[in-house]
């Protein structure tokens, strides 16, 4: 794809199901921000997948084009770049029919030199999403006490978005 706004990079990323946290605390933390993500899954084949997402903070829409490009279960390949409104929205011409938008709130929580993003769906009341970028594939991320951790699900395709949007999983199976 020849998409020159769009910059490389190789995100190496963790991800976990954890009991859903005390919303409040993580606000009161230092560096911790809130967002209202609506996230659109476009037409793509084989292990890449293509998305354009409205992500608003305080008020405030920004819009972004992502191409992921899967490596192995906790790397991918991802071209994103910031989009303007009017792209967002001609992009949407190519939505894949079959996948649903995916509507969350995330938390994003600097801790423990690391920098965690908790994702709060409405199809849940109970559980949430972690995920978690690295430098490096063999770092072990120390997860703040406060966070409960019901399992790891780096690598399990059914708690992709992309998948996700498609099927979305219910807490009972959780």
């Amino acid at each position: 794809m020849s998409n020159e706004h769009l910059k490389p990079g190789i995100e190496i990323e963790r991800k976990y199901i954890i009991r859903k946290p005390d919303i409040k605390l993580i606000l009161n933390k230092k560096g911790s921000a809130v967002s209202e993500i609506e996230q659109i899954y476009l037409l793509s084949s084989g292990n890449v997948t293509h998305r354009v997402r409205r992500r608003t903070t305080d008020g405030i829409a920004r819009y972004y084009e992502t191409v992921k490009t899967r490596i192995d279960k906790m790397s991918v390949v991802e071209e994103e770049g910031e989009i303007y409104a009017e792209r967002y929205f001609e992009l949407l011409s190519k939505r894949d029919p079959k996948a649903h938008p995916i509507h969350k709130t995330r938390y994003t929580l600097d801790c423990s030199d690391f920098t965690f993003e908790i994702d709060v769906y409405p199809e849940w009341e109970n559980t949430a999403i972690l995920e978690v970028e690295l430098e490096d594939r063999c770092i072990e991320p120390t997860i703040p006490s406060f966070i409960s951790v019901v399992r790891e699900v780096t690598g399990v395709k059914e708690y992709s978005n992309a998948s996700m949007s498609r099927h979305f999983p219910t807490e009972d199976k959780l």
